[in-house]
């Protein structure tokens, strides 16, 4: 059973995280406009041009834009103490 007492501290988060984020994330988008596409165009060989590339160029944006606000203090509440080993990460 786990201690709901104990809370750990993240400094940041791996690369991994930020790229699989970003893939959930265009899944749901790549729905969303796949759908709205259809609506407009009736054609599936469009749809499926405007939505890929679309995402496509989204995911690559969106997984930077991540990575450069992972490297940002401002908005972070600081952690204070020390970490013993095996403790928070």
């Amino acid at each position: 059973m786990k201690n709901k007492n104990i809370e750990c501290a993240y400094i940041g988060e791996m690369k991994r995280r930020s790229w699989l984020k970003s893939i959930t994330w265009r899944i749901i988008g790549i729905v969303i406009l796949g759908l709205i596409s259809w609506l407009i165009t009736h054609d599936w060989e469009q749809t499926s041009v405007i939505t890929i590339s679309f995402h496509a160029v989204r995911l690559v944006l969106y997984y930077f834009h991540e990575r450069w606000w992972d490297n940002r203090e401002w908005g972070r509440i600081k952690v204070t103490g020390q970490l013993e080993k095996g403790e928070g990460i």
